[in-house]
């Protein structure tokens, strides 16, 4: 299954081209990954997967050029790839139901008190289970 989160653009994202800067999409998935992972009013301390994550990676496919607008630009964000330290989230980025940018970000469960990357636990693995889906083809 997919989250859907509305991301609001920033003026200060536009770049000297007069459109939104490739680097601002990364910030775009971020505040995606936020909303999933923490901003639903489903968690708790114990649930999801807010124990602590760090980025591994990430992928961005530029489509088209994205220009700024009040409009906000959907972020559709979903997981793939569960291994025992780490998990995949995509991204389909539009741009007024527009595709515009895709991504992917390699994420690994970090225990900040060792200062070393954790297994997932059983508890997120169940949550987990609920975002999985597969990226589109092409």
């Amino acid at each position: 299954m997919r989250f859907s989160v509305q991301v609001p653009m920033r003026w200060s994202d536009m770049d000297a081209y007069q459109h939104v800067n490739n680097v601002a999409f990364l910030g775009y998935f971020e505040t995606a990954r936020v909303a999933l992972f923490f901003d639903q009013p489903t968690h708790d301390a114990e649930t999801g997967m807010r124990r602590g994550l760090v980025v591994h990676s990430h992928q961005v496919q530029y489509r088209r050029p994205v220009v700024y607008d009040a409009e906000p630009l959907t972020v559709d964000i979903w997981l793939s790839t569960v291994r025992a330290a780490s998990l995949t989230c995509h991204y389909e980025l539009f741009d007024h139901g527009t595709l515009a940018v895709t991504g992917s970000t390699v994420l690994v469960p970090f225990d900040f008190a060792l200062n070393r990357p954790r297994r997932i636990t059983a508890e997120e693995k169940i949550w987990v289970q609920q975002w999985l889906d597969e990226p589109a083809a092409g």
